[in-house]
């Protein structure tokens, strides 16, 4: 049903007399009667009977007038919300990796707070396969994700996106000899062909680049290991398990060597996911726009430490 035939309708059921709803309105008694008998016709039910020299509702008339006016009170309610101008109101519902949580979510919660205070944050921590389903499903409203540069997840071509930092990572190995230095990433992947690596339990794009870089040294890696925790990743090169990627820009513990890889370089990016339109949803705008802010501080370098 069109909401402006609704509107007539219920200006009828308010005031009773056509003249007056069309003075209200600002059109002719002409186009009300044309609008009523659209919607009448839209509904398959009669709404109007004579009285007198005017008409009236008729029960069914009434009763339609008074969800039009519940209907029309939520469609205005609607429209406040996509309004990129109005007031910021709502609750954001955001899916997100450890370290875009902790280093671009929570330091914007305290100005946030300040600027916006009837804008809610809801958090869910989430890897990435996780986080896009949720948003693909509509039962999140953010999500932050990343990928690599040697495994770029394409699901972020469906999305708005705003880029959050970049970062280079190397190969954790046991502290035993590492190779030469100034190899290439596949060279250095050769010198441990022999080893077990170590996955990401809760996102294959970890793996995906431990395939790639070994498929250019001509091997295939066993992959013996799943861990989304990267203390669990160093726990697990320490006892001689295996080796994997950690970020360049952390400081591993003693025991653990991080290995640069380049010629090949692998990069994690960070990224912000909206679905396409809804950045400008006023809640969700003030989010991001305080992320924006904060973004040259967070794109200095930072790690997945999930």
């Amino acid at each position: 049903m069109e909401t402006r035939r609704l509107e007539v309708l219920l200006e009828l059921a308010r005031h009773g007399s056509m003249r007056h709803v069309a003075d209200l309105l600002g059109t002719t008694t002409s186009t009300v009667s044309q609008q009523l008998a659209a919607l009448a016709r839209e509904t398959g039910t009669v709404l109007l009977e004579p009285d007198g020299r005017g008409v009236r509702l008729t029960p069914a008339g009434l009763r339609l007038a008074g969800h039009a006016e519940a209907i029309l009170a939520a469609v205005r309610a609607a429209a406040s919300e996509l309004d990129a101008d109005a007031e910021p109101v709502g609750t954001v519902r955001v899916a997100g990796f450890v370290t875009a949580v902790r280093t671009v979510l929570m330091p914007i919660m305290a100005d946030l707070a300040l600027s916006h205070p009837r804008v809610k944050v809801e958090v869910r921590e989430h890897e990435p396969d996780e986080a896009f389903a949720l948003l693909a499903a509509g039962s999140v409203d953010l999500a932050l994700t990343y990928d690599y540069s040697l495994a770029p997840d394409d699901r972020g071509a469906a999305f708005d996106s705003v880029r959050l930092w970049s970062t280079p990572w190397g190969l954790g190995v046991p502290d035993r000899g590492a190779p030469a230095p100034d190899l290439t990433a596949p060279e250095v992947f050769a010198a441990y062909r022999e080893h077990d690596w170590i996955g990401n339990s809760r996102n294959r794009a970890d793996e995906d680049v431990l395939r790639l870089i070994s498929s250019m040294a001509d091997f295939e890696p066993r992959i013996r290991h799943q861990a989304d925790s990267l203390e669990l990743v160093e726990d697990l090169i320490l006892a001689g398990m295996g080796i994997g990627l950690l970020p360049a820009d952390s400081r591993p513990r003693e025991g653990v060597v991080l290995i640069p890889l380049t010629r090949p370089a692998v990069r994690l990016r960070a990224y912000a996911r909206t679905h396409r339109g809804n950045r400008n949803w006023p809640p969700l705008a003030a989010v991001l726009r305080h992320i924006e802010r904060r973004r040259p501080a967070a794109a200095e370098g930072k790690a997945r430490t999930s």
